[in-house]
Parts: C-alpha cells; sequence; structure tokens
C-alpha cells in the first residue's frame, strides 16, 4: 500500500492517495495519525490536505490507514472503559483537530457488551438452509483464504470498499492465529458444502491472559438468517468457555446487525465516527 509520511516535532500521518471512492468519486485517505497538541496536528493535517490537492483529489476521508480492511475510524464517545482487543485507540483532542481542518462525520459506528447469561439463552428458529458448525483449528492458512473470500463478496457493496489482495489478507491476519480460539470461530454451510457465512470471534486479551469477554469481532453473511444463527453459537460457545461478557465490535449505525444487538439486551459502551472532507466545496 502506497503512503506518504508527514512528520513534524509534534505530529505524524501517512497520506494514502489511493483510498476507497467516496460516492463514487477517487478519495484519499489520510491515516495513523497522531499529534502532542491541537495545533501541532492541525499544521500536519493541512499539509497533507496540500499534498491531496496537489494531486489533484477532491476527496479525504480520515482517519482510515489506506482501506477499511486496516485501522480507521476515531473513538468519540466512551464510558472511560479499557480498549479491547484490536480496537482503534485515539486522543480525545484528534477529532477536534479533523473537524479544524474542515472535515465532518460522514459515517458512525458503535461497540456494546452484553452479559452471555442472558444472550446464550436466545435460539433462532431451526433451519434447513444452512448448518453452523466450529472451525476445527486446522490449516490456519486455508481457514483465513476462505475468510478472505466471503469477505470480498459479502462486503463488496459497502460504503468505502476497496478491494485487497489474498496475499495482504493474509499477511494481516495470519499472525494473529496463535491468540484463536477454534471455539469462537464458526461457518454456515449450505446442504452443498458451500458457505453461506462466517464469524470471526476471539477472545479480548487485552484484559490479560484470562479474559472474561469474547469479541464478536466480524462476521458475514451471504444466506438471510445466517447472522443470527452465527451469533447464536458465538454467545453460547463463549459462555462454555468461562466468559461472562460479550464485545459485540465497531458495529456501523446503519447495519442490521445493530438492531440485533440492541434487541439482544447490549449497551453500547463506545461510539467512533469516520471523518470526510470535500475540497472541490
Amino acid at each position: 500500500m502506497m503512503k506518504e509520511t508527514i512528520q513534524t516535532d509534534g505530529a505524524k500521518l501517512s497520506v494514502y492517495l489511493q483510498g476507497p471512492d467516496w460516492d463514487g468519486a477517487p478519495t484519499a485517505a489520510i491515516g495513523d495519525f497522531s499529534c502532542k497538541t491541537p495545533d501541532s496536528g492541525l499544521q500536519a493535517l493541512r499539509a497533507g490536505i496540500a499534498l491531496i490537492q496537489k494531486a489533484g483529489i477532491n476527496r479525504v476521508v480520515g482517519p482510515m490507514s489506506g482501506d477499511t480492511w486496516h485501522s480507521y475510524r476515531f473513538v468519540s464517545e466512551s464510558d472511560g472503559s479499557a480498549p479491547f482487543l484490536m480496537e482503534p485507540t485515539n486522543k480525545s483532542h484528534d477529532p477536534d483537530v479533523f473537524r479544524s481542518a474542515g472535515f465532518a462525520t460522514i459515517s458512525k459506528y458503535f461497540s456494546a457488551r452484553v452479559p452471555l447469561a442472558h444472550a446464550a439463552t436466545s435460539s433462532p428458529t431451526a433451519t434447513d438452509a444452512f448448518e453452523v458448525v466450529p472451525w476445527d483449528g486446522t490449516n490456519p492458512e486455508e481457514f483465513f483464504r476462505k475468510v478472505y473470500e466471503l469477505s470480498v463478496e459479502a462486503f463488496s457493496q459497502n460504503a468505502f470498499y476497496k478491494p485487497i489482495s489474498e496475499p495482504d489478507f493474509l499477511a494481516m491476519y495470519m499472525p494473529v492465529v496463535p491468540m484463536l480460539k477454534p471455539e469462537l470461530i464458526f461457518f454456515a454451510r449450505r446442504p452443498d458444502g458451500s458457505l453461506a457465512g462466517f464469524l470471526f470471534g476471539i477472545p479480548n486479551y487485552a484484559e490479560g491472559s484470562n479474559p472474561k469477554a469474547a469479541i464478536l469481532k466480524t462476521y458475514a453473511s451471504l444466506e438471510r438468517g445466517a447472522g443470527r444463527h452465527l451469533a447464536s453459537r458465538f454467545h453460547k460457545s463463549a459462555l462454555k468457555l468461562g466468559c461472562d461478557t460479550a464485545i459485540h465490535a465497531l458495529i456501523h449505525d446503519d447495519n442490521q446487525s445493530a438492531d440485533r444487538s440492541v434487541a439482544e439486551g447490549a449497551t453500547v459502551f463506545r461510539r467512533y465516527s469516520l471523518m470526510g472532507l470535500r475540497l472541490d466545496g
């Protein structure tokens, strides 16, 4: 992924000139942002915007490290609880720096937590359309190849989607293999064996070696109802593993899974925002 880094005494950011499209228009992304003070951050941000304008690009999104496969979004509201594993973090003044440069929120997300004693009691209506089975824990590279293929198909219509190569995807996820628990990873398979969906969960190792929370990190489905069945199995399995809480991580406000999270009794504890700037007015 090509990027240009801007670094000053008090701030640093990366400019990705080939970011995802925004409403069908070519868009740059600004990510990897950090600053000691709002003034130093604004100075670096303006330098990044000038570089983008010079390249003839009129739209910018941020924070985003090139695409939505990598780190993106600011924490915009929080209950003050500690970050969970793989959650984006930032200083409280960072969103204000972007707003000072003319950025506005263009997409909103949240994370919520739910007691497993409650969430694990519900079961969706049985179906013959697919069967939910756990990953057997073998051949992790092949597992992530399957996840890649289904993700590309399931997420291709999402806002700010940008394709990623399979080798780049594997390079992102293979390092986390030692942390995986097959009991928190599931496939939904149709009667012919083809994949209808997957769910990738992981213990919240940010709590330590024996976490009490399990993170529902990502799931995707190609069949109606598959997501609900996958989430149900995840909740039940996490409870059996000794966890007491599930974290529904980084859900888009307008996603169907947002309504499902609320229906399952989850409580929002963090909100996030992706910001954008139109340089052509």
